[in-house]
């Protein structure tokens, strides 16, 4: 995943502080004013300024909210592989949003349904696109039926997509964010209701919905609506007739979760820490009481419950048992799937995630380096970023054949004297760089170079050992597998306990005075 200057980051100020709502405006009839120049807000005689009112993220179809905190990172049990690639260490991750699920077969037919009608059947567009369902063939196996059949086939919708490579995944969480974004407008007038019949009827890339676009250049989009009645305004008091950052109304954008998100995630720290969103307890003891290994467990035996004919003996994940072993015996199924299993089989995780271990692995955002646990950040890790900007013409900002607005490098030049990076491409950082001495040799003594990306959890097809949410291991960027998927994630911002809650602890003690007693 790259991280650009792109809009779907600049979701990130959707909170405005740089104005606050003063009392008298809260509740009453009064308009709101600035606490600053003392304008009325939403005023067409003081320009027309308009602040929408507090409000958060609210999480996208298929998404859970992951209440943020610190946590080890890394391996949890013995180098048994030798990789070398996963030293301990303790990080912060942020609250956010990731899907319940992986993404299933029939979701990702979606997406190429749409496609197929949009740009009517392009077949570079397709060919771009189409998972590669010829990862199920192996040189002595007979799997030619799941070649034919099991993206397609019906009793297979549910089923988690495989074969699809962290590029394809990556161009999903964009078109899964202007889909939704594009319902949200056309429910709220801001789109004529013809718009998708339109788009879908060989609209092609001048005639489809980005946010991207929607946001930086209206005019390139069409079928723009005017509601009669909206309270956003312009400064002639009139209605907008379009959408911005500022009014917090369009989601902020589906993505690949970094690793450290993922695997923060998996493990779903939070029934060993409770929290105000649990019952037992006000707050948390900033306590863990045990180090799990695997996404499911509760106790250092990783059984769920230990009381007599409950689940003991139970398969909690879809894997591997031993070699020849991937579903038990006639009559006493251990996991109950020969291949992958429906994305919403076995038990959830704390947080309610189902399938974090075992199933199929996840491609994540990050691009793989054995020493990046102890190189990065240790608030909010992550490797892969590519800095961007949108890419202006002559006649203004272009689409791509996709629709998309076309972006390019900033320049090490714009970023000279700036304390914070001084690179736009900063994927090997401190490994592989001319800094770090590091040299991998991709294709001489390592496989390993900057289109490398790293996946996670264990598979249906995986021994024990790659359940553990701490396991790490890579594949090229546009490469795929019979044995890994995806899940979308999506930012959030806000109080770190969820809507609802406040930022910082609040007090229940009288509010000091700034006044000095005479």
């Amino acid at each position: 995943m790259q991280k650009t200057t792109s809009v779907r980051n600049l979701f990130l100020i959707l909170v405005l502080g740089a104005f606050t709502i003063s009392s008298c405006g809260i509740g009453s009839k009064k308009k709101a004013k600035s606490n600053v120049t003392g304008w009325n807000y939403d005023d067409k005689n003081m320009g027309n300024f308009h602040v929408t009112k507090v409000k958060y993220p609210k999480a996208g179809p298929g998404l859970v909210f992951i209440q943020g905190g610190s946590f080890v990172m890394g391996a949890k049990e013995e180098d048994v592989m030798g990789d070398w690639n996963n030293i301990p260490r303790r990080i912060t991750i942020p609250s956010f949003f990731i899907d319940e699920t992986e993404v299933a077969n029939v979701h990702y037919r979606e997406y190429l349904y749409w496609l197929e009608n949009t740009f009517s059947n392009d077949t570079a567009i397709m060919a771009k696109c189409l998972p590669d369902t010829l990862v199920w063939r192996e040189e002595l196996a007979y799997n030619e039926p799941y070649v034919e059949y099991y993206f397609r086939y019906p009793s297979y919708n549910f089923y988690p997509v495989v074969g699809v490579s962290w590029k394809q995944a990556h161009d999903f969480c964009i078109w899964r964010t202007d889909r939704v974004n594009e319902l949200n407008l056309l429910q709220k007038g801001y789109l004529k209701k013809d718009a998708v019949k339109k788009e879908m009827k060989g609209g092609g890339a001048d005639g489809s919905f980005n946010t991207e676009t929607y946001l930086m250049n209206p005019d390139l989009i069409q079928g723009k609506s005017k509601p009669k009645k909206s309270t956003l305004q312009d400064v002639n008091g009139k209605p907008r007739s379009t959408i911005r950052i500022e009014d917090g109304i369009l989601n902020m954008g589906y993505r690949l979760p970094t690793e450290a998100e993922w695997e923060y995630a998996a493990y779903g720290l939070l029934d060993q820490n409770p929290s105000p969103r649990v019952k037992e307890s006000k707050s948390g003891e900033e306590v863990r009481s045990n180090q799990q290994i695997y996404s499911w467990s509760k106790n250092v035996n990783g059984l769920r419950d230990n009381r007599v004919g409950s689940w003991q003996g139970k398969m909690l994940a879809n894997f591997k048992r031993t070699s020849g072993d991937n579903m038990g015996v006639s009559g006493g199924l251990n996991d109950r799937a020969a291949i992958t299993a429906p994305v919403f089989s076995f038990y959830p995780n704390a947080f309610g995630l189902f399938n974090m271990s075992g199933n199929v692995s996840e491609w994540v955002a990050d691009v793989y380096r054995p020493m990046t646990p102890s190189d990065g950040q240790d608030f909010n890790y992550f490797r892969g970023n590519n800095f961007q900007k949108y890419y202006k013409g002559s006649n203004g900002y272009e689409r791509d054949s996709m629709g998309r607005l076309k972006k390019t490098d900033i320049s090490d030049e714009e970023v000279k004297n700036r304390t914070n990076y001084q690179r736009n491409n900063v994927i090997n950082y401190l490994d592989g760089d001319s800094l770090s001495g590091a040299s991998y040799g991709y294709g001489i003594t390592s496989l390993v170079n900057d289109k490398s990306r790293v996946f996670k959890g264990g598979s249906w097809n995986d021994r024990a050992y790659w359940l553990s949410p701490g396991s790490r291991r890579y594949l090229q960027e546009d490469q795929a597998s019979s044995t890994i998927g995806f899940r979308c994630a999506q930012t959030y911002l806000g109080p770190p306990e969820g809507p609802g809650f406040m930022d910082g602890n609040i007090f229940s003690s009288r509010k000091q005075s700034s006044k000095k007693k005479k």
